[in-house]
């Protein structure tokens, strides 16, 4: 048991690393949900299997699709902006 919980912990360890390391906010995202189900199998590991459930609907579902909810209307807020600059750059040359 002993082997198979500091082979967790490093994996853990390892994805926090990739988590902290990704520069893309989609591909973190998918990695924070690695993450969280990782933190999940640790629990369970370490005899805590109420507190892997919790963590499988907070960190690996529901906080990665948060992040990509946020990223998604700030993306479409930005892509509106521009599309308002562009027509009213249109409407100054037109004048």
């Amino acid at each position: 048991m002993l082997m198979l919980q500091m082979t967790i912990l490093v994996l853990v360890a390892a994805t926090a690393l990739g988590v902290v390391l990704t520069r893309e906010p989609a591909s973190q995202a998918i990695a924070v949900s690695f993450y969280g189900i990782l933190l999940a199998v640790m629990f369970f590991v370490f005899q805590a299997p109420d507190v892997a459930l919790s963590q499988i609907v907070i960190g690996a579902v529901a906080l990665p699709l948060m992040i990509l909810l946020g990223l998604a209307k700030v993306r479409r807020n930005a892509l509106m902006q521009q599309r308002k600059r562009e027509a009213a750059a249109r409407e100054r040359n037109a004048a």
